[in-house]
């Protein structure tokens, strides 16, 4: 473990999970600190500023969405949710409660590796949007010029496309579900009309998908929402 590392705040009870992220995590430069309540993860996450979380949900004095919306209201610090709980309406509840990713157990460590890596390059980042060209893979969006090209093929999108795809690269390699979709590219009121983005999301396969049927770039996590995949995370 180098002085240098990012630190990361494990928030898990489970000792045996402890121990494996510890000295997972540890070999790989990363300086871990551990919290085994809500209470201490909010404490650490304080005094600590990690540069990424990773959260169980299952934990003895509260549960981990309400300690997300929580750390959200003062940290941008990027939450990776690590829980045995795989259904669909946790994930959900879970994104939509400011959490980045969702990793159900068990996992392997280059998974997890993998989205921390992710969940780094988020942190790291400007201000969502300051950047002006946006370049994710094949795909570049020129901002200010309201251009997009993949690998180097112009593409014309239309006004709902575009805010779609920007938001999608401006998280890359990041789960978005439909509500937080609809949220920022129709507005608070379309929050329940997912079939909007189901239709727009197809067309804008159909224009930047080698093939739209097999999608490699807009991926679909079945009955959570979409990523745009970031070539350098999890497939």
């Amino acid at each position: 473990m180098t002085a240098a590392g990012p630190v990361i705040l494990l928030v898990e009870d489970e000792p045996q999970m402890r121990r494996f992220l510890r000295a997972s995590l540890g070999s790989h430069g990363f300086r871990l600190v551990e919290a085994g309540t809500v209470r201490e993860g909010e404490q650490l996450a304080a005094s600590h500023n990690p540069e990424v979380i990773l959260l169980d949900l299952g934990l003895p004095d509260g549960d981990g969405i309400d300690l997300t919306r929580r750390l959200r209201e003062w940290s941008r610090a990027p939450i990776v949710v690590i829980s045995a709980r795989g259904r669909e309406e946790d994930k959900v509840g879970a994104l939509d409660a400011g959490a980045d990713d969702y990793l159900t157990k068990p996992f392997g460590v280059n998974e997890l590796l993998a989205r921390i890596r992710v969940a780094l390059r988020h942190g790291a980042g400007a201000t969502p949007g300051a950047e002006p060209v946006l370049e994710v893979g094949p795909l570049r969006i020129d901002q200010p010029r309201r251009e997009v090209t993949v690998t180097g093929r112009a593409i014309r999108l239309t006004p709902i496309e575009y805010r779609l795809l920007v938001l999608l690269a401006r998280n890359a390699g990041r789960v978005l579900t439909h509500r937080q979709i609809l949220r920022e590219v129709w507005g608070p009121g379309a929050a329940e009309q997912t079939h909007y983005v189901r239709v727009q999301m197809a067309e804008l396969r159909k224009k930047i998908e080698a093939d739209p049927t097999r999608p490699a770039l807009l991926v679909t996590e079945q009955g959570v929402g979409y990523r745009l995949r970031d070539g350098g995370g999890p497939p």
